[in-house]
């Protein structure tokens, strides 16, 4: 009698519903398997057992302070190079013949207020690798950012950015020097890009000279002992392997360990990132199918059993998609955006928005509760001109959406 896929996954299962984490094996066992339903029920006994079925969104808004770009990453089709004698002719907030652009202090913080003044929780700040902008411009930045919002969290800058700064600063910094000067300042956490796939194969044929993982984790391991939490991506779908999908999560699940057990803060959540060709040196390769996306996301849960959440970051997959990630051991489907500018697919504009309405109709279309959270991770309570953090006492008053 032929053995039956669920038969195959048994002893998967039972570590699953043990709590004991995956093997390289056993991730690779169920990325090779065709059964997308044990495999999406198993992600969901994880997400089940740490949320129920609540789903979480956030009102935020995505800045991306510039596009122009020390680094040459195949996979990037948001860098611009710069061009030094051209520079002096650049005006800031203007999208200059070349496609690049730099927003002044004054252009982040006046889109920053914006969103604040309609209810915004959070804004979520990274960029490219600008040569010529001192350290300065994002120290004043988030000061700015905290002095007329105090209350939006400060979302900013990947461990890529965070190690420029560190080489531009003057004098020059560690990256515990850099963090605290931007803590200082009124950064509240990091976000998770910059990791792609953590592996020298990858890292040298598609991004060799960007920093590889030791400097991603070091960062990450710093900004932990610190007590500012972030969050970890993987971009998959471009020249890795599944092999080297699954060790990068157990990568991330090993750090999160460490960090639960000695440090002052941790990843927060996962964000799997479906890699988009169009525009990119890799625009040859055909990306992640939706089977695909669907299977990764569900694998992040599974292999990152001790990293709280798992977003589908519904820009880069779809909102229809990220609805079905849902019962696929996903339970974030990130927030509002409103802009967006490093991907876009299908030709999307910069303007890349759901309303609230639409992504708490998304979760409980998909059978879930929708929870509105900050940051990190703790329920907003909104009134019709206010919000606050449960807990907190103090409140925002916003001029709605």
């Amino acid at each position: 009698m032929a053995t039956t896929s669920v038969e195959r996954l048994a002893d998967v299962r039972s570590k699953v519903e043990a709590g004991e984490p995956l093997s390289l094996v056993d991730g690779l066992r169920l990325c090779e398997s065709r059964d997308i339903h044990t495999l999406g029920e198993l992600a969901n006994l994880v997400r089940e057992r740490l949320h129920g079925r609540r789903a979480y969104y956030n009102i935020n808004r995505h800045i991306n302070y510039t596009n122009y770009c020390v680094l040459r990453c195949k996979f990037c089709s948001f860098y611009r190079p710069f061009d030094k004698k051209a520079a002096a002719r650049r005006t800031p907030g203007v999208v200059h013949p070349d496609g690049g652009y730099e927003l002044s202090v004054e252009d982040v913080v006046a889109r920053a207020k914006e969103a604040y003044a309609h209810g915004a929780t959070e804004v979520h700040i990274v960029g490219g690798l600008h040569p010529t902008l001192p350290f300065s411009y994002y120290t004043e930045m988030c000061s700015a950012i905290r002095e007329t919002c105090p209350h939006l969290h400060i979302k900013a800058f990947t461990a890529i950015e965070i190690i420029h700064f560190a080489r531009i600063a003057k004098p020059r910094l560690a990256i515990g020097g850099v963090l605290e000067k931007l803590r200082e300042a009124g950064l509240g956490s990091l976000p998770g890009g910059g990791a792609e796939i953590f592996d020298d194969r990858v890292h040298d044929e598609a991004f060799k000279a960007k920093v590889g993982e030791t400097e991603w984790f070091e960062v990450h391991r710093t900004a932990h002992e610190m007590g500012i939490f972030t969050n970890a991506t993987m971009l998959y779908g471009h020249l890795e392997t599944p092999a080297e999908r699954i060790q990068h999560l157990i990568k991330l699940r090993e750090h999160q360990e460490e960090s639960l057990g000695s440090r002052k803060a941790h990843f927060n959540c996962v964000i799997p990132l479906s890699f988009i060709p169009q525009g990119s040196v890799l625009e040859h390769l055909p990306g992640p199918s939706g089977l695909d996306d669907l299977k990764t996301l569900a694998l992040a849960r599974l292999m990152c059993p001790n990293i709280p959440h798992i977003k589908a970051f519904w820009i880069m997959l779809s909102p229809k998609l990220a609805q079905v990630s849902l019962n696929w051991g996903v339970d974030d489907i990130d927030g509002t955006v409103v802009y967006y500018d490093i991907t876009k697919r299908e030709g999307d504009g910069t303007h890349q928005e759901l309303t609230v309405d639409k992504l708490k109709r998304l979760i409980v279309e998909a059978g879930c509760k929708p929870v509105e959270r900050d940051t990190l991770y703790r329920r907003v309570i909104r009134e019709p001109a206010t919000w606050r953090v449960e807990g907190e006492d103090w409140a925002v008053h916003y001029k709605g959406f």
